[in-house]
């Protein structure tokens, strides 16, 4: 039975991506097609090279940055302990969580800034509208 393997097209379409991007994935060192075909220039991208696609996706989505998935899918390739790939894990994910902390928290302070400035405001346009009959 043989492997299955996919396209660049096929990647693209299932993902809704551009080829480029997953181009630039496979710069960074995300994913690793083999290559076939005259001067090598046809990718053919197997269920691994899928899989890691996947999970790149999921962590953007988290939030988190390339090398930083990378880091987390690179340890899964490796033979290494599973409880050491999950404390970094964690420790990846407890990092990012601090840092949208932080921005939900100067969001925060924001959202109340402008709600101080639109109660001035509104008050102002009251005392002019008042004012101007």
């Amino acid at each position: 039975m043989a492997a299955l393997t996919y396209t660049i097209s096929d990647l693209a379409k299932e993902f809704d991506l551009t080829t480029r991007a997953i181009r630039f994935y496979e710069d960074m060192g995300l994913i690793q097609p083999e290559r076939s075909g005259a001067g090598a220039r046809v990718r053919v991208y197997t269920a691994r090279d899928r899989a890691r696609l996947k999970l790149t996706l999921r962590a953007k989505r988290l939030g988190l940055s390339l090398s930083e998935a990378k880091d987390i899918i690179d340890m899964y390739d490796s033979p290494r302990d599973t409880a050491a790939q999950l404390e970094k894990f964690l420790q990846i994910l407890a990092h990012h969580k601090g840092q949208l902390q932080e921005q939900l928290t100067d969001l925060q302070a924001n959202l109340d800034e402008i709600k101080v400035h639109e109660k001035e405001a509104k008050a102002l346009l009251v005392k002019a509208k008042l004012a101007g009959k």
